[in-house]
């Protein structure tokens, strides 16, 4: 056992934990680093990077599947399932190895365990229950992530009823499956496994898929999903599901009305709760609210001293959230000037299904609840030249202004590369920018980001090419 003083010491190796661990380093902090799995947690691991490298292989496979479309004659299409997972696991394991190297760069210690509170700047580090480490440090940073929630009834068992987990690294390719909740993980699934060849049916509790996304754009990813022959039922419950030796039987119920279905698999995605069991919490002011921690603006909890970022500490659970999260708990810590407390309206969120949805701000619907008059603006991918010339027509971008300042209030997209394009109005909401700025700024041509000057040009009744 080691008993080690630092300045900091962070709970968790995600990307949260690492970075901030980082940033904390380069501030000249003595920095420690406990994580009880795997460096990079579960967005390295089993969650963000992963799933992109199997969705990038579905891509591929349905463009195979379409390959006469650019005049490619391709016959006798197959894949190997176990090279696409390897494939994926690789990409994780490469990423992970990295994320080990950047903590030797950065002189951040890291301790090979499980972290928890231990009294007053305390933390024991146990690994397979015995005591490894006693660290001590004037400020502690909880960033232990989440877990994929689990309903009464529809517990995953991990062969017939997978998480997020077991959906990532399956050793046969269903022929068909169903994927109960429309969020970023279950549509991301969904997506794959529709490329990949599997009848795909999608159940959403709330009437529309992507609840979280703008209204209109929810409506078109949907169109486009069932073009590519994906079942979707929303307004809908799964009320049991029944194993059979290798099939499930759900029971569904839509509108009062129960209904029988039968798939080899099943994949719940019907959202997360926090890590905080185990962690010392009890003997706090710690407050914990639907599993995660109760912060204020700069991630301190209600105990001096503590802190918490990433889905630990709420929504919306991303990692870039959660990175530039901790970047600001330990600036403020540091004492930095001119450190912002982190704008959640600012976060751009992305869902890498096909085609692609993306989006920043508020919907149109949420702007014109909290008051606002609004101009919005629409462009079509079919307008747009290189979205023809890629075989991309399907698409739409949106933008909601302001109609009284030229304040950009949201940004919303779907279609190809979307995920990419985002970031544009990202940083034009984090510069405050108006209608005028966007429409002042020259877009290169022929590129897809045409279509977001066009759509902000129309808002204000000057698009081009439409």
């Amino acid at each position: 056992m080691t008993e080690n003083n630092f300045d900091i010491v962070i709970i968790g190796g995600g990307p949260g934990g690492y970075v901030t661990a980082i940033r904390a380093s380069q501030l000249g902090l003595k920095t420690a680093l406990v994580e009880r799995e795997h460096l990079g947690g579960i967005c390295l691991n089993w969650g963000c990077i992963p799933t992109k490298a199997l969705l990038r292989s579905s891509e591929i496979n349905h463009l195979l599947q379409h390959a006469d479309q650019f005049g490619f004659k391709v016959s006798g299409v197959s894949f190997d399932l176990d090279k696409v997972v390897k494939r994926s696991r690789d990409v994780s394991a490469q990423l992970t190895r990295g994320v080990g190297m950047l903590m030797k760069k950065n002189k951040v210690t890291v301790f090979d365990g499980h972290g928890k509170l231990a009294g007053k700047g305390k933390v024991k580090v146990e690994k397979d229950g015995k005591l490894v480490a006693e660290l001590s440090a004037k400020n502690i940073i909880l960033a232990t992530g989440a877990r994929a929630r689990s309903l009464p009834g529809l517990e995953p068992d991990g062969k017939l009823v997978w998480t997020y987990k077991e959906a990532m690294i399956p050793d046969v390719m269903p022929k068909s499956m169903l994927v109960v909740g429309s969020g970023a993980i279950g549509i991301e699934f969904a997506s794959f496994y529709r490329n990949m060849g599997a009848e795909v049916t999608v159940v959403e509790v709330m009437d529309r898929i992507l609840p979280v996304e703008d209204e209109e754009i929810s409506k078109f990813a949907h169109k486009q999903f069932e073009k590519q022959g994906m079942k979707i039922l929303t307004a809908t419950q799964v009320k049991a599901l029944k194993k059979g030796k290798n099939n499930v039987t759900a029971t569904l119920e839509t509108g009062g009305k129960t209904s029988e279905i039968i798939v080899d698999r099943v994949v719940l995605a019907v959202g997360i709760v926090g890590n905080t069991e185990n962690l010392g919490l009890e003997n706090t002011k710690i407050k914990v609210d639907k599993t995660h921690i109760v912060i204020d603006k700069w991630c301190a909890t209600g105990e001096p001293g503590i802190y918490a970022i990433g889905d630990l500490a709420g929504p919306p659970w991303l990692a870039h959230k959660a990175s530039h999260e901790g970047v600001i708990c330990v600036e403020k810590i540091a004492g930095v000037k001119d450190v912002h407390p982190l704008n959640t309206k600012n976060i751009p969120g992305c869902t890498y299904c096909m085609p692609q949805v993306a989006s920043v701000g508020m919907t149109e619907k949420a702007a014109k609840d909290a008051g606002f008059t609004v101009k919005v603006g629409r462009f079509p991918f079919i307008g747009n030249g290189k979205a023809i010339a890629l075989g991309e027509p399907e698409g739409l971008v949106k933008t909601v202004f302001d109609a009284k300042t030229g304040e950009l209030l949201g940004a919303h997209m779907v279609g190809a590369e979307v995920t990419e394009m985002i970031q544009g109005y990202a940083i034009a909401r984090t510069l405050e920018a108006t209608e005028i700025e966007l429409m002042h700024t020259v877009f290169p041509h022929p590129t897809l980001s045409e279509m977001m000057h066009e759509s902000v040009l129309d808002a204000f009744g000057r698009v081009i090419h439409m």
